[in-house]
């Protein structure tokens, strides 16, 4: 498991940062391109700070912040070593884009961002972004069943034990 994982983080790193690359070749000269009609479009930002430009030209404390939730997360994935593969690919993905992030913040200061909707006004973001936030949800998601999964557990020993004293 420890060899999927490094090359599974890896595999995040290596789609954002060309995905970045690419939209610094391609999409920088022009600022702005159709992507999906009425739905997204791809636009070059040069973010400085974190979700919806907070924390923004707090360069250092990003860069520490983001530093230690990667850490974090990768002492609880190598040590713990979760056993459900929702709770894992959480994990991987929010250190597979932490990463990506946090390369950008330490090469350039700057975060590359591409992903614009038009149907709404939201922050442009990026992949990482993306794994971050996905993995997220899985995460919620996953601690979400397992609360369901004890309480029932819990609950179904409380009314045998009832049904078995009558």
């Amino acid at each position: 498991m420890f060899i999927i994982s490094i090359l599974s983080i890896l595999g995040c790193v290596v789609l954002d940062q060309l995905t970045k690359y690419l939209a610094q070749i391609y999409l920088q000269p022009v600022g702005t391109m159709e992507f999906i009609p009425g739905v997204m479009e791809l636009r070059f930002v040069l973010n400085d700070g974190a979700a919806f430009s907070s924390f923004a030209g707090a360069r250092w404390f990003l860069i520490l912040f983001t530093g230690v939730a990667i850490a974090a997360l990768a002492v609880y994935l190598f040590w713990k070593k979760p056993e459900s593969r929702l709770e894992r690919a959480a994990i991987i993905m929010m250190i597979g884009g932490g990463l990506g992030n946090l390369i950008d913040r330490v090469r350039t200061g700057v975060v590359v961002d591409f992903f614009a909707t038009t149907f709404m006004n939201f922050a442009v973001f990026n992949v990482a972004d993306c794994f971050v936030c996905i993995g997220a949800a899985l995460l919620i998601i996953y601690v979400f069943m397992e609360e369901q999964r004890k309480s029932k557990k819990l609950h179904g020993k409380g009314s045998e034990a009832e049904h078995g004293a009558s």
